[in-house]
């Protein structure tokens, strides 16, 4: 470990004292998996810091001086009891990475908006009934994680995360998803299980090169035609749900290698299915058959494994 970084993982400490601020010459601090309930103001002496990893401690609040911390890269907040972020964290411009993951937030300050540079954004396992519109200046994120909340929607501004690869949105109470998702045009993964979604909007079928898409656990009772724009997409779960038909365009997915349609009300096949040539997992299971077609043979006769 370099003169320039401290870590004081897992040390059993439930006090940090104020001398901390003295070593100015810190640029990453490590203090995961402690029994730290509070910080010393002192820490915002420390303004060479890039790095500030607080994982898994007792914090229930943060002090004021840790705004002032303005070369931090990597803030590590997440498995705390923090109920309360405050407006001034809009400072830390320079933040690439915050994890707030695992905390008591009920609300989020508008200021997030100013973390200009943010690229990984997690804020699983919070109380959070909304996110705020301000996210939509976020130009440079790549990863977003707001599972494990209370959403009920999504502003139609997260359209705007232009630069956006990985979506995590599930075990959430979101109904419906916006039309400006069809705007996340890098959009590879989107992950909406265990929501209370009816429909899809026809325009995720513009996100070409999407990969992988997760609906599990849903109360979707059919599937737009638009799907079968998604070139790219592998994989496509749709476990749990309340279909009963598929559309023919499901057989454009010709990059598709699994799909999982387990306990559906599904009564027929679209015989489109036949040409998804990479396939190589078809799981049936639990759906309502009246019969299997023979092309189910070809398919497995290619190598894919069809769980009826």
């Amino acid at each position: 470990m370099s003169a320039n970084e401290l870590d004081l993982t897992g040390q059993q400490l439930t006090l940090l004292p104020e001398s901390i601020g003295d070593r100015r010459y810190l640029e990453k601090l490590y203090l995961d998996q402690n029994r730290l309930t509070v910080l010393p103001t002192s820490i915002g002496q420390l303004l060479n810091l890039t790095t500030l990893s607080l994982y898994s401690n007792l914090l229930t609040n943060l002090p004021e001086s840790i705004w002032q911390l303005k070369k931090l890269r990597t803030l590590n907040l997440a498995e705390n009891q923090i109920s309360f972020l405050a407006a001034d964290i809009g400072h830390l411009t320079n933040l690439q990475m915050l994890d707030l993951g695992h905390n008591a937030l009920m609300t989020l300050p508008a200021s997030l908006g100013n973390l200009h540079r943010l690229e990984f954004l997690y804020l699983s396992n919070n109380q959070l009934p909304a996110v705020p519109e301000t996210l939509k200046s976020l130009g440079n994120l790549i990863y977003l994680n707001v599972t494990d909340n209370q959403l009920t929607s999504l502003p139609a501004s997260i359209g705007d995360l232009n630069r956006l690869v990985e979506l995590r949105l599930y075990n959430n109470r979101i109904s419906s998803l916006p039309e400006s998702l069809s705007r996340l045009r890098h959009l590879k993964e989107l992950h909406v299980q265990n929501n209370k979604l009816v429909s899809l909007p026809a325009a995720l079928g513009g996100l070409a090169r999407l990969r992988k898409l997760i609906l599990q656990d849903n109360e979707l009772t059919s599937l737009p035609e638009a799907i079968g724009g998604l070139a790219s997409l592998t994989e496509l779960n749709l476990r749990n749900n309340r279909l009963a038909a598929l559309p023919e365009a499901i057989g454009n997915l010709q990059n598709l290698a699994y799909l999982d349609l387990r306990a559906n009300k599904l009564r027929s096949l679209p015989a489109s299915l036949e040409k998804l040539s990479y396939l190589e997992k078809l799981d049936l299971r639990w759906n309502k058959l009246l019969s299997y077609p023979e092309w189910l043979q070809r398919l497995e006769a290619h190598g894919c494994l069809v769980y009826k």
